[in-house]
C-alpha cells in the first residue's frame, strides 16, 4: 500500500498489529470471561443482575483511581529502571504501597459509611419491572463481600505495575489469565452450588471474585520475591517503607495526581451517567448492564489501538522524529476508526440475539438490544476520541488530556443527561442516543488538537 497522510504501507501496519494484537488477546480473554460471569449472574434473575451491575459501577471508580495513581508513579519507576537506578525503583515501589494503602482505607470507609445511600441512588420504580427492595438487598450483600477484593486488587497493581515498568510483562499476564480462570470456575461452583457446594447466588459471585484476586496477587508477589536477582528493588523495600526523599515524592505526585484525578472523575462520571439513566427504572439499569457486557468484548479493538498509539508514538517522539510521529498518529487513528466500523457492524448484527441469553423480561431484552445497536453505531466515534486522547497524552500533555477526557464529560455529557432524565419524558433509548452524540463535539476538539501538532513534544530533551 502506498503511503499517504492517512494510510501507511504493509510494514507500518505489521508494526502496529505486532503491538496491538497481544493487547487485544489479553483484554479479549478478560472481557470474555467477564461476559460469562455476567451471564451467570443474569441467569439468576433481573434483581440479581441489576444489584451486581450497580455495585460493579461503584467499584469501578476505586479500580480506576488505583490505576491512575499507579500509572503516574510508574512513569518514574520506568525511567529509574532505564537509568539503572535501583534505589529509585525502590522509592517508587514504596510510594505505590503507601498510596495504595491510603486509597484502600478511603475506599473501604466510603463503602461502609455510604454504601447503602450510593446504591439507593440507582434504584427507581419501573412499572413493576424488578423489585427495588430485593435489588437493594442483592446489591448490599454483594458489596459487603466485594469490599474484601479491594486489598488484593490494589496490591496486585503495585506488584504487577512495577514488574511491567521494569520490563517484565509475561508474569502479570500469566497471573491475570490464571485469575480469570479461577474466577470463572469459582462462579460456576459457588453461584449455582455445583460439586456439593452451597448455592450462594450473588454472594458466590463475589466470593469467586475475591478468591481470584487473592490468587492473582499471590502469583505476582511470590514470583517477585523468589526472583530477587531480577527484582533486586524488592530487597529492603518494606524495611524502611517511609524512607523516600521528600522532593521525589512531590515530583512523583505531580505526575500521579492528574492521572488519579482524571481516572477518578471519568469513572465517577460513568457512574453518574448510569444514575441518570436509572431514573427511568430498574429496567434501564439491567439493560445497560447487558449492553455494556457485550460492548466491552468488541471495544477491545479501539482500546488496544489506544495502547499501541501510546507506545509507538511515544517511542517515535522520544527518538526526536516529530514529523513522523504526527503522520503515524494520523494513520493509526484512521486505522482504528476503520477497524471499529467493522467491529461495530458485527456488534450490530448480534444486538438482537445476545440479550436472549439472560433470564429477564422481554422488555429488558428489547431495551438492551436498543442500547447495543446505539453503542455499535457510535463505536467509530469512540475509536477516534480514544485515539486522540492517547495521541495527546503521548507527548506528555496530561493536563490537556484531563480537560479533554473527564472534564468534558462533567461539563457536557452529564449535565445533558441530568436535564433530560429529570425534566423531560424522553424515552430512554432516545435520551441515551442524544447523550452519545455529544461525543461528536469531543471528536471535533480532538481533531483540531491533533492537527495543530502542539502535542508532539520530545520529553527526553
Amino acid at each position: 500500500m502506498k503511503e499517504s497522510r492517512y494510510f501507511g504501507d504493509r510494514a507500518f501496519y505489521s508494526k502496529v498489529l505486532f503491538v496491538a494484537i497481544p493487547i487485544m488477546i489479553q483484554n479479549g480473554i478478560t472481557n470474555f470471561v467477564n461476559m460469562l460471569d455476567n451471564i451467570m449472574v443474569g441467569r439468576l434473575g433481573t434483581d440479581e443482575l441489576s444489584g451486581v451491575a450497580i455495585v460493579n459501577q461503584l467499584m469501578f471508580i476505586f479500580f480506576l483511581c488505583i490505576f491512575g495513581a499507579m500509572s503516574g508513579i510508574g512513569i518514574f519507576i520506568a525511567q529509574f529502571y532505564g537509568k539503572g537506578d535501583e534505589e529509585g525503583v525502590r522509592y517508587g515501589f514504596r510510594l505505590e504501597v503507601i498510596t495504595a494503602v491510603i486509597l484502600i482505607l478511603t475506599g473501604v470507609a466510603v463503602f461502609i459509611l455510604f454504601g447503602d445511600n450510593l446504591i439507593m441512588q440507582f434504584l427507581h420504580s419501573d412499572n413493576g419491572i424488578g423489585n427495588i427492595d430485593n435489588t437493594f438487598h442483592q446489591a448490599k450483600i454483594y458489596l459487603e463481600m466485594l469490599v474484601f477484593e479491594m486489598l488484593p486488587f490494589a496490591a496486585t497493581q503495585v506488584y504487577a505495575g512495577t514488574l511491567r515498568n521494569t520490563g517484565e510483562t509475561v508474569v502479570p499476564m500469566k497471573a491475570g489469565l490464571i485469575a480469570v480462570a479461577v474466577n470463572l470456575i469459582g462462579n460456576y461452583i459457588l453461584i449455582y452450588g455445583k460439586f456439593g457446594a452451597p448455592m450462594l447466588g450473588v454472594v458466590g459471585a463475589a466470593m469467586a471474585t475475591v478468591i481470584s484476586r487473592v490468587v492473582e496477587f499471590s502469583y505476582v508477589a511470590i514470583w517477585t520475591h523468589r526472583n530477587i536477582e531480577k527484582n533486586h528493588y524488592i530487597v529492603g523495600a518494606f524495611a524502611h517503607l517511609f524512607d523516600i526523599p521528600g522532593d521525589l515524592v512531590k515530583r512523583m505526585w505531580m505526575k500521579a495526581a492528574p492521572l488519579l484525578l482524571n481516572e477518578g472523575m471519568w469513572s465517577g462520571g460513568q457512574a453518574m451517567l448510569t444514575q441518570c439513566y436509572s431514573v427511568r427504572g430498574l429496567s434501564a439499569v439491567a439493560a445497560l448492564n447487558i449492553s455494556k457486557t457485550i460492548s466491552d468484548v468488541f471495544n477491545i479493538a479501539f482500546i488496544a489501538m489506544g495502547s499501541a498509539i501510546a507506545i509507538l508514538i511515544g517511542q517515535t517522539l522520544g527518538a526526536g522524529e516529530i514529523e513522523k510521529a504526527r503522520k503515524d498518529a494520523a494513520r493509526m487513528t484512521v486505522f482504528s476508526v476503520l477497524l471499529c466500523v467493522v467491529m461495530g457492524f458485527l456488534l450490530f448484527l448480534i444486538s438482537g440475539l445476545f440479550p436472549m441469553i439472560y433470564n429477564t423480561t422481554d422488555d429488558i431484552k428489547k431495551l438492551a438490544s436498543g442500547f447495543i445497536r446505539i453503542a455499535a453505531i457510535c463505536m467509530p466515534v469512540y475509536a477516534f476520541e480514544n485515539s486522540a486522547y492517547f495521541t495527546i497524552r503521548s507527548g506528555g500533555k496530561t493536563l490537556i488530556t484531563f480537560l479533554f477526557d473527564s472534564c468534558f464529560m462533567w461539563v457536557a455529557s452529564i449535565p445533558l443527561a441530568f436535564i433530560l432524565s429529570r425534566y423531560t419524558g424522553m424515552p430512554i433509548l432516545v435520551m441515551y442516543a442524544t447523550v452519545q452524540t455529544v461525543d461528536l463535539i469531543k471528536c471535533a476538539i480532538g481533531y483540531f488538537m491533533m492537527r495543530s501538532g502542539k502535542w508532539a513534544v520530545n520529553l527526553t530533551t
